[in-house]
């Protein structure tokens, strides 16, 4: 699922679908992509709106993550419920793995997958437990694993398992699709299709994942979800750093990157031919490809191709757009934290 608008990220999403926001410098459509393909599944189909080109233009046609693609036209974004009914002939009378375009659940897939072979019903959905149930859908599950009913952000929730974004489904969803009705936001819902099964007696059983999961699809999401990869990022220095700078810990330089009288302190990424000087960059930050940051200090934050930020004294939880641009101001700010579209351009005082 690649299409809706991203309101949640916006301004970043005025100009670039969020399902390519980069995490740890790729896209979160990417680990997506290489979650379903390391589930033994190769035929993709990819919906798509509004940024169709964007994400055709990034996925091609699949073949480097050895799937082959299928791009799904959805004219607007009606429900996930709406687009397994575009997707109809494409499906055909398949089951197929449900995977939302920007839910970081790496090992998600083939884990539904596994437990779906071993036991085969007309659908699973992944579930993971959260401390903050209110605020994701619910499944109340059995305690075989059944999925009893579904509830979207319940005021008092009846579970703390929340549905992570993965699904796989049989053909009988087919049915329940087309006999959902539009919710109170206007669009056709999976979870009211899912309830369907259940209330027609068709078997939804639950898999639990125990591993990390993220929606990135807000800007806290995204930095929590690139917090999580660079903590496994491999060090390794392919661009030049100059003898008056130091790197300490888990850090990746990527070729033809320079850092010049700076300190970079891991874990952390500095994109191709991005230039570091007399700056620091700190844990947790990923920086992409022909950048400029000098005279600049930041962590935990990530900063999309082409941006400058020059000048700027401290920047801490922030998101910086495709050639953006930050320098100085005639007058100092208390603090500074910033999301930015692409092409934006900020003065902030030194």
């Amino acid at each position: 699922m690649s299409g809706g608008s991203g309101t949640r990220l916006w301004p970043l999403t005025h100009t670039s679908p969020k399902q390519l926001v980069p995490v740890a410098n790729k896209p979160v459509l990417y680990y997506a992509l290489e979650d379903v393909a390391r589930a033994g599944i190769t035929e993709v189909g990819i919906v798509v709106g509004e940024t169709a080109f964007e994400i055709q233009e990034a996925v091609g046609d699949g073949s480097k993550f050895g799937l082959q693609v299928t791009y799904l036209p959805q004219e607007k974004p009606l429900g996930l419920a709406h687009a397994v009914l575009i997707a109809r002939e494409y499906l055909g009378d398949d089951d197929f793995v449900m995977y939302l375009g920007d839910s970081f659940a790496v090992g998600g897939a083939a884990c539904l997958v596994r437990e779906f072979r071993a036991d085969p019903t007309d659908a699973r959905v992944l579930l993971t437990q959260v401390p903050d149930p209110t605020v994701f859908g619910v499944a109340e599950v059995a305690d075989d694993g059944r999925i009893l009913a579904l509830e979207e952000k319940p005021a008092r929730p009846k579970s703390d398992m929340a549905v992570v974004g993965v699904y796989l489904f049989t053909p009988v969803v087919h049915e329940a699709v087309r006999a959902v009705e539009p919710s109170w936001r206007g669009e056709l819902e999976i979870t009211d299709a899912i309830q369907r099964l259940i209330d027609t007696r068709h078997e939804v059983r639950s898999t639990r994942f125990h591993g990390y999961w993220k929606d990135t699809g807000d800007a806290s999401g995204v930095l929590e979800a690139n917090r999580s990869v660079l903590e496994n990022v491999e060090p390794r220095t392919e661009g030049t750093v100059d003898a008056d700078s130091e790197v300490i810990g888990r850090v990746r330089i990527e070729a033809g990157a320079q850092v010049l009288g700076s300190r970079v302190v891991g874990p952390a990424v500095i994109g191709c031919n991005t230039v570091i000087s007399n700056s620091y960059v700190g844990p947790y930050t990923s920086i992409a490809e022909d950048c400029r940051v000098q005279d600049t200090e930041i962590e935990y934050s990530i900063v999309l191709r082409e941006a400058r930020l020059d000048g700027v004294g401290r920047l801490r939880a922030s998101l910086i757009g495709r050639n953006a641009s930050v320098t100085p101001a005639a007058r100092k700010p208390f603090s500074n934290r910033l999301i930015l579209g692409d092409h934006s351009e900020v003065q902030i005082s030194p």
